[in-house]
């Protein structure tokens, strides 16, 4: 059956007013998938980058890659996922800014008791990226000395807390005593102030002159050649962003001579493309998080009619901790 709901379209791109909120027909479910009733939206700074134009995307679409809800209505051949099911998404393309939407069942989770819908959307592509981080890139273990960029930031948050309970050293930079702060609370041994002083020169020493094994770096532009100062003989670099623009091309030449290094640029997406994998990986972000090892913060609540002020308030960095938006 056809119903219709609210959906945000883009016709241009440019500042937060161009979201509009537009009644969309939504067919049933096609073979295969799940139409989900959704509680909760998160919104991740990629979603500005997409709206903005800076990431380039066809006129008409919609936005958004995460959320959480209810299924309401499952096609044919879906045997896993059933109607009434709490579930979530992360990977099913973009179109989560909406009061509810068709995605295949495949990329759907079932999300367990401890876990409310609220929480599901605030942590899912968050979490989901420091656990490929953590657990495939580089599986951190105990011995380990982790440098995170950005550790005030929200993945770089669960990155810190998550790498500290896998028993590793974790040094964390952000730009200001405050952001310093919320690194070390979020379990960052050490907090370096990268807008003051020489920030390799820090982390050289805390390390006693070796360097860490692995480097998350999410920043780029400003921080990357700076990254391959800071990584030990043989260590690995894990380029996964650029909040301050692309890092620099390099010539390979160079991770020779900076200590055999091994640098790597990789993506949430291609890490749960496969379905089965996607679940597993996903439980072992929940499991994360009923042990403490996760923590999930809520920091602002928007009407999805006011999806603009969200926008708004996520540039002048007005928030700390996730951003939901209520359909």
């Amino acid at each position: 059956m056809t119903t219709t709901v609210r959906a945000i379209r883009l016709q241009e791109f440019g500042a937060p007013e161009v979201m509009q909120l537009t009644p969309v027909e939504l067919p049933a479910p096609a073979a295969g998938e799940a139409r989900v009733r959704h509680t909760a939206i998160g919104f991740n700074f990629i979603d500005v980058y997409q709206r903005s134009g800076t990431y380039p995307l066809p006129v008409g679409t919609g936005l958004g890659h995460e959320a959480a809800g209810v299924v309401e209505a499952v096609g044919a051949g879906v045997t896993d996922i059933a109607v009434g099911d709490r579930v979530a998404y992360m990977n099913a393309g973009l179109g989560a800014y909406a009061e509810a939407r068709n995605v295949p069942a495949d990329k759907l989770v079932k999300l367990p008791d401890n876990l409310s819908d609220e929480q599901a959307a605030a942590v899912i592509f968050k979490g989901m990226t420091a656990q490929y981080l953590v657990r495939h890139t580089h599986a951190v273990k105990p011995g380990d000395t982790v440098l995170v960029h950005a550790a005030a930031g929200a993945v770089g948050q669960i990155l810190a807390g998550w790498a500290k309970a896998l028993g590793a050293r974790v040094i964390g930079t952000a730009g200001g005593a405050a952001k310093c702060e919320r690194a070390r609370a979020a379990g960052c041994d050490i907090a370096i102030d990268y807008s003051q002083g020489d920030w390799v020169r820090q982390v050289r020493d805390a390390t006693g002159g070796q360097g860490v094994t692995v480097v998350y770096d999410a920043v780029g532009k400003d921080t990357f050649m700076g990254s391959l100062d800071c990584a030990q003989t043989f260590g690995l670099v894990v380029l996964y962003g650029g909040a301050s623009g692309p890092a620099p091309a390099i010539e390979p030449e160079i991770l020779n001579k900076k200590g055999c290094l091994f640098l790597t640029r990789p993506s949430v997406f291609p890490h749960n493309a496969d379905p089965a994998r996607f679940r597993a990986n996903a439980k072992d972000l929940f499991d994360a998080i009923a042990a403490g090892h996760v923590k999930v913060e809520i920091g602002a609540r928007f009407p999805l009619a006011e999806v603009a002020r969200a926008h708004e308030a996520a540039e002048r960095r007005e928030t700390t901790g996730a951003i939901l938006l209520l359909p």
